[in-house]
């Protein structure tokens, strides 16, 4: 699976996945979708961040989904 917009650096987060080396997790915009945010509202309280990074924060959350439950 490649998904460009989705980053790991020891120095931005701990090392979390982020979107394009942002200070801005996959967990966060997973959590914000959870919660009943649509993409505008994510983009609206994140304008630095365009609609390929919420999909593809969510594309890695369930890929690392199915990782996880091919590995039980």
């Amino acid at each position: 699976m490649q998904l460009s917009r989705i980053t790991f650096d020891p120095q931005v987060m701990g090392g979390k996945p982020c979107i394009r080396g942002l200070r801005v997790t996959v967990g966060t915009i997973v959590g914000l979708v959870a919660s009943g945010r649509s993409t505008a509202e994510i983009l609206q309280a994140y304008p630095y961040l365009e609609e390929d990074d919420v999909r593809q924060a969510l594309a890695y959350a369930a890929w690392r989904v199915e990782e996880i439950e091919a590995s039980l």
